[in-house]
């Protein structure tokens, strides 16, 4: 049974990694155009079904698993910078204040099976800024490829006050419905898979 990343994310690689079950990863063909009106879980679930499907098509019989993820802060939409200004912008935004991370994930099978469609929602609540630890973060490199213009397993860890869900959705891509629906699709995953799950494993912040 042949499984497919549909990803460009070094960090969701590394992610699926984690189960310990054979995988290709093959970077999808799809556009995100954010919209004003659609609800954040509904968007962010339909752009990882865009991935997945993308992929899916010019690879029939396989699983494809395509992911996204998004920030919400209020009522606002907050996506990838577009430059080390935005990143800027982006973070005097989330300074203070309390943000969730909506990160969805699709899994498109083409082994007639269903698949699989959900969203995890995390609450993080970031520290108070100060323009030099803005710049400093900056200066760090981790911005311009983060939704939100950080990454929770970098050095953007230090900007984080607390959180409230799951680590690995935060970081990229909830593990454990993936690892539920593989190992019901008869894809053994690693033994001890609780383990992983629970843990914050170190993680590239590239």
């Amino acid at each position: 049974m042949r499984l497919i990343l549909a990803s460009t994310s070094p960090r969701r690689r590394e992610l699926l990694t984690l189960l310990g079950v054979p995988f290709e990863v093959i970077a999808p063909e799809f556009a995100e155009h954010v919209s004003a009106h659609l609800p954040i879980c509904e968007e962010v679930l339909q752009f990882a079904v865009g991935k997945a499907q993308s992929v899916a098509a010019k690879n029939p019989g396989s699983i494809v698993i395509g992911s996204d993820t998004m920030i919400q802060l209020g009522d606002r939409k907050i996506g990838k910078p577009n430059n080390e200004d935005d990143a800027r912008r982006m973070l005097g935004l989330l300074s203070g204040k309390t943000h969730k991370i909506h990160t969805g994930v699709a899994i498109i099978d083409g082994m007639d099976a269903d698949g699989l469609r959900t969203v995890e929602t995390v609450r993080v609540i970031m520290r108070k800024l100060s323009s030099n630890d803005i710049e400093r973060y900056l200066a760090a490199g981790e911005s311009l490829d983060k939704a939100g213009a950080y990454s929770i397993q970098g050095q953007g860890r230090d900007l984080i006050a607390a959180m409230e869900g799951d680590y690995l959705a935060a970081v990229g891509m909830p593990l454990r419905p993936i690892a539920d629906y593989l190992t019901k699709r008869g894809l053994a995953c690693i033994v001890d898979k609780d383990k992983v799950l629970t843990s914050k494993p170190s993680m590239s912040s590239r």
